[in-house]
């Protein structure tokens, strides 16, 4: 029996991330798949950085580089580090190839980048036990336990081993309680198990789970810790089961924003797939997609159907059906849409109307400023009070190089103008319906650039020949 050394309390976690994920049937490392908006091994990543882990290392394998540049660069996670698994023999084959990287002394916890939803909560039970020594696992109940180890007690209800499904008896397939493969140990018993391994089963590999009729022999108490929600262990092996958990995360998101006081028309039918902050009051109507960043401040209603990414909606505005938003600022007490796309560093300011299948991009709007109809707005800055008549375009591309667009206070420009930048509209201005307008409009002037109409008498149209 091998006397257990004083626990250091340094956390170190390792994520194996090395399979190919055969059953999605894509190019795509499994791990990169993508979860409410963000890859599954980014979910896992982020679970670390609530524990405060003092190390992380990525086990890689299949797309090892590809995985690398994904999450080379974590702000929050300054210590992670990577470790490749080739050939890949196992589980406990690849926490042997994180070893190199973790410290002699704390404790190791693993985790695994395809299963993406376990909280923190559940996880630091297993930090703590292992901190006093123990080997501790994480367990859950299923109704269904095909394909997953099952947990092997004895008559006291100590946890004995486990053993994998296809190795099995009939008697221990019966059992419920699986393990989930997370589990928590002091580094120093881990290095020492994992190089007692045996690949002697019916897959040839290396199990991790082997470790812990191991720590039983060396008489070191094994924990186990049963989770509440199997939706938090479950692993994606397919396109079904991720299909699966991301209506899980969607339900808990709705349900989130419901507790928080918003009005969700059916919370089935929500898509977050970022940060969605909102104040008090707001509403979102059926369909909509919410994509990295997004605040809808106080009294702010989106209609059915709408994108919003990285979107700052001021209070009191109205998105209404079918809107693209991207990158854009908006103010209080404005109206977008229908069919309104809003480009990257588009600001709007309070008050502004941008009407059905109108485009801004790159550009500014004053306050009280309208385009409502069929416009498109492209490097421009607006003033305050501008009306943008239907059609309107700013012509803001010469084939090579973006240009700019001035248009100041109170201007108005009638119905199926061009602005060809760089130009500069003067306050109050009015550029007449129709223009072609390529040089600076004069404030508080008429301005008209359109070729005289002629009529010609006794014409006859073409007829098609026979």
């Amino acid at each position: 029996m091998t006397t257990a050394p004083t626990p250091s309390p340094a956390l170190s976690v390792v994520v194996l991330a090395a399979g190919k994920g055969t059953r999605m049937r894509s190019d795509l490392p499994k791990v990169l798949q993508p979860l409410a908006g963000q890859p599954l091994l980014g979910h896992v990543l982020g679970t670390v950085h609530q524990l405060a882990a003092e190390r992380a290392v990525v086990v890689t394998g299949f797309g090892a580089q590809r995985v690398r540049e994904a999450f080379a660069h974590r702000p929050n996670l300054p210590h992670l580090r990577f470790a490749l698994q080739e050939p890949q023999l196992g589980t406990g084959h690849a926490v042997q190839q994180a070893l190199p990287e973790l410290p002699d002394t704390g404790v190791c916890l693993v985790l695994y980048g395809d299963v993406p939803l376990a909280p923190a909560t559940s996880l630091l039970p297993l930090v703590a036990e292992a901190q006093a020594g123990a080997l501790a696992l994480l367990t859950v109940e299923l109704d269904d336990p095909t394909g997953y180890g099952r947990i092997l007690r004895d008559a006291d209800g100590a946890v004995q081993g486990i053993v994998e499904h296809k190795d099995a008896t009939p008697a221990q397939r019966a059992v419920r309680e699986c393990n989930t493969g997370i589990l928590c140990a002091p580094v120093a018993h881990l290095r020492r198990w994992l190089g007692q391994l045996r690949n002697d089963n019916a897959q040839g590999e290396y199990y991790l789970t082997d470790v812990v009729a191991l720590a039983v022999a060396d008489g070191v108490p094994v924990r186990a810790a049963t989770v509440a929600d199997a939706d938090d262990v479950l692993g994606v092996n397919d396109r079904s089961q991720l299909a699966h958990l991301e209506r899980v995360v969607q339900r808990r998101t709705a349900r989130r924003l419901l507790d928080a006081g918003v009005t969700l028309a059916d919370p089935a039918r929500l898509d977050v797939r970022g940060a969605l902050h909102c104040g008090r009051d707001v509403f979102i109507d059926v369909g909509c997609v919410f994509e990295g960043e997004v605040h809808l401040a106080d009294g702010a209603r989106v209609g059915p159907y709408a994108v919003l990414r990285d979107v700052r909606v001021g209070a009191g505005t109205v998105v209404h059906p079918f809107c693209h938003l991207d990158g854009a600022s908006i103010g209080a007490g404005a109206l977008i849409g229908p069919f309104a796309r809003l480009r990257p560093t588009t600001a709007l300011a309070d008050g502004v109307h941008i009407g059905n299948f109108v485009e801004v991009k790159n550009g500014t709007l004053g306050q009280g400023s309208k385009a409502n109809h069929l416009s498109y707005v492209g490097d421009a800055t607006v003033g305050a009070r501008v009306n943008i008549g239907a059609g309107t375009i700013v012509a803001n591309y010469d084939g090579a190089n973006k240009h700019r667009t001035v248009i100041e206070d109170d201007a108005h420009t009638g119905s199926n103008s061009v602005l060809v930048a760089p130009i500069t509209v003067g306050a109050g201005a009015t550029v007449g319906a129709g223009s072609t307008v390529t040089k600076a409009v004069p404030a508080g002037a008429l301005t008209v650039a359109r070729a005289r109409a002629v009529t010609l008498q006794g014409w006859t149209r073409p007829e098609k020949n026979k």
